[in-house]
């Protein structure tokens, strides 16, 4: 088993306790909860044991000692996690319809995670063989968009399998809506591509749907999974189309979702390469991706079961009692 590293943001969601009602029908509370797409990545995979470590920065303040606490009791390595003064740890305020769909309202920027830069990456880190996971959001400035793409280089020239899911937060961009080209570019340095539908639909613009991805698998692209809410999960490859229905369940926040689903995609990869390495037939096993994408499909019904992200997140033992 090889490791996974997250890379980006750390931030507490302050989950409000209406889900569907009117503004003026029941007092508004907001309980925190640890999250942050990379840094859920991160305890996904800790918590279904597989060795996980976290790069970012945090603020030193409240939240940030929070988050540093949270991340470490589920099992990620915390070693390179960096604090400053000279920013906040980013919050981020989530409203719930009745079906557990969010709507963000973010603190951020100015944030501490994005004051991370390339000098602040540890010796050594990408060494030996791992899984380095990037989103984003860690592309909203642009000199955390110089680190993030600089790093997911790094870490390819290194030997390590690049994983990103989009997780577009359209309200992050100064424009209101996130830059295309930017975005692709770290697509495109991607082995393994998460996106939803709907952020298909926006990132090929005018773009048929198999023309895009036929694009992203020739830009190097290994293996692009396209999720769609609870519908079903499209897996494709150069040599493989296929589809996967999620487990059925009723949602209650549909916040940690897409991250434990990735989570659970990369745990099963990372549980495939042993000391020799990442090998190259890993996407054109057709019965592996399937089945590992049916264990991410699994993960992602057991968080939106459930409130917040890292709470949310399963272990082994729960997907052993979620099956279709």
């Amino acid at each position: 088993m090889i490791p996974v590293i997250a890379f980006g943001e750390a931030l507490v969601d302050m989950l409000s306790s209406r889900l569907g009602e009117t503004a003026g029908d029941v007092p508004e509370t907001f309980t925190p909860y640890a999250g942050g797409a990379p840094a859920n990545v991160a305890v996904a995979c800790a918590r279904l044991g597989v060795p996980s470590r976290f790069l970012g920065m945090l603020g030193e303040d409240h939240f940030g000692d929070f988050l540093a606490s949270e991340l470490a009791a589920h099992g990620v390595d915390v070693s390179a996690v960096l604090r400053t003064r000279q920013a906040r740890t980013a919050l981020a305020f989530v409203s719930r319809d009745a079906t557990g769909e969010r709507t963000f309202d973010f603190y951020r920027p100015p944030a501490a995670d994005l004051l991370y830069r390339l000098e602040h990456l540890p010796a050594g880190v990408f060494a030996e063989p791992a899984i380095v996971h990037f989103c984003t959001n860690s592309l909203t400035e642009p000199e955390i968009a110089d680190t993030t793409l600089a790093m997911a280089e790094m870490a390819r020239r290194a030997g390590c399998l690049i994983s990103v899911d989009a997780n577009l937060r359209h309200n992050l961009w100064e424009s209101g809506a996130a830059n295309i080209g930017l975005v692709t570019r770290l697509l495109d340095a991607a082995d393994l591509l998460k996106l939803s539908a709907d952020e298909l639909d926006y990132l090929r613009a005018d773009h048929p749907r198999n023309a895009w991805l036929a694009e992203r698998l020739a830009a190097g692209v290994k293996a692009a999974v396209i999720t769609d809410g609870p519908g079903e999960v499209r897996l494709h490859t150069a040599r493989l189309d296929d589809r996967v229905t999620p487990p059925q369940v009723d949602a209650v926040d549909t916040t940690a979702g897409g991250d434990a689903f990735i989570g659970g995609l990369l745990s099963e990869l990372a549980s495939r390469f042993g000391k020799s390495g990442i090998d190259d037939d890993w996407h054109r096993d057709g019965a592996f991706l399937t089945r590992a994408v049916d264990t991410a499909c699994r993960c992602g019904a057991h968080a939106v079961a459930r409130p917040g992200a890292y709470a949310a997140l399963p272990d082994s033992n729960d997907l052993a009692h979620l099956r279709h």
